[in-house]
């Protein structure tokens, strides 16, 4: 892999200090392997749509030697639609976790303004832990990533790895579920999965798999650099273990 630049403040309507590589840059793969969540963009006549998705990282698989990421979507969302008319995708994703704490206005007080929380917000049980957790850990930058998406035929080998590699991606241990349910209440911890069983089990659900092209890394001040895949591989498809979090299930 090419060594990367450091980020760069110039404009970035364009192209700022491009990066070649025939693998995704370091800090885009810690990425992918320690975030939760991404977010999906797709769009079609102009209109862009953006949701909030469950993902699995692979660096390779026996169906391709680049690196793609998988999601599942209901058939009938807006997303499935414009993915058939509309394949190109960006993908947002970062590991930051953090609050929104109480704004202040220019003379130091506390704003009523709409959407700033209270000031006993920062002491809720949430806040505390978000507050409390190592950010030394957590990854500096974004990642904007673009790529082509495709709706994996339902039934197929390569449907049935994918949805596979999918499902051991969001198996989650007793304990990880236990603190996941901590910020549910009791009804919700009695009817919900998390949406594993409605999301990624259901049989109607379609398997999407998306091909990695290029795309944009941005640290917290703004800063930006920009990468893009070569398509130059050894061309040996080794099959790569399901990642859980950034750990192989091996």
């Amino acid at each position: 892999m090419a060594t990367g630049a450091p980020l760069n403040y110039e404009a970035s309507a364009g192209t700022t200090n491009l990066q070649s590589t025939s693998s995704l840059p370091l800090e885009v793969a810690q990425c992918l392997q320690n975030a939760r969540f991404l977010h999906l963009a797709t769009c079609t006549n102009l209109f862009p749509h953006v949701s909030l998705m469950n993902y699995t990282y692979l660096p390779s698989s026996p169906y391709t030697s680049s690196p793609t990421i998988i999601m599942t979507t209901n058939p009938s969302s807006k997303k499935t639609l414009n993915l058939v008319s509309n394949p190109h995708v960006s993908l947002l994703v970062h590991d930051w976790v953090s609050h929104r704490p109480p704004t202040t206005n220019r003379r130091g007080s506390t704003s009523e303004r709409a959407g700033s929380p209270p000031p006993e917000a920062s002491r809720s049980s949430l806040a505390a832990l978000l507050l409390n957790l190592n950010t030394s850990a957590l990854s500096s930058i974004s990642a904007t990533i673009n790529g082509e998406a495709k709706l994996l035929e339902q039934g197929t080998e390569e449907e049935k790895y994918y949805k596979g590699a999918h499902l051991d991606n969001n198996t989650f241990t007793d304990g990880e579920e236990a603190q996941r349910n901590n910020l549910w209440n009791e009804r919700e911890r009695e009817d919900c999965d998390g949406g594993r069983e409605s999301f990624i089990e259901g049989e109607d659900v379609r398997v999407v798999v998306v091909t990695i092209t290029d795309g944009r890394v941005s640290d917290w001040k703004g800063a930006v650099r920009d990468w893009t895949l070569t398509g130059e591989s050894d061309g040996n498809h080794v099959q790569a273990e399901p990642l859980v979090n950034g750990v192989s299930s091996s």
